[in-house]
């Protein structure tokens, strides 16, 4: 059973950068893929980004302006928020989904993800 914790996350101002972390109590070479997703009060858990083992994938409203890592040596995975904006605030959630389970085929389904992190908050201002 994965277990995993995010952090990073805060209050920014438009405009400027955000890095969340997600570090699992494994190895992170042991899923296929790993994610982000937001979900805002009211609404349904978007995906954000994915970082699979054959590629990456993002959501239209974030291209260009998220980036999704892993580390597999420090087991963790982030997402850089550059050109933050307003509705950009919500609850990041970090997943992972087993190397067993395969590639997801739609990588920023939630459906697809059995390891969830609680969560971090990003708020922005102005």
């Amino acid at each position: 059973q994965a277990q995993l914790v995010e952090s990073g996350g805060g209050s920014v101002q438009a405009g400027t950068s955000l890095r969340l972390t997600c570090t699992t109590s494994g190895d992170t070479r042991k899923f296929a893929c790993m994610a982000w997703f937001r979900q805002s009060p009211g609404l349904g858990r978007d995906g954000v980004a994915s970082i699979c083992t054959d590629g990456a994938y993002y959501a239209d409203s974030v291209k260009g302006r998220f980036a999704i890592s892993q580390d597999n040596a420090k087991n963790t995975l982030h997402l850089q928020m550059n050109t933050v904006k307003p509705e950009d605030p919500a609850m990041y959630y970090c997943a992972a989904r087993g190397m067993s389970d395969g590639i997801a085929q739609f990588p920023l389904n939630h459906n697809n993800y059995a390891y969830w992190g609680q969560g971090t908050q990003v708020t922005v201002s102005g």
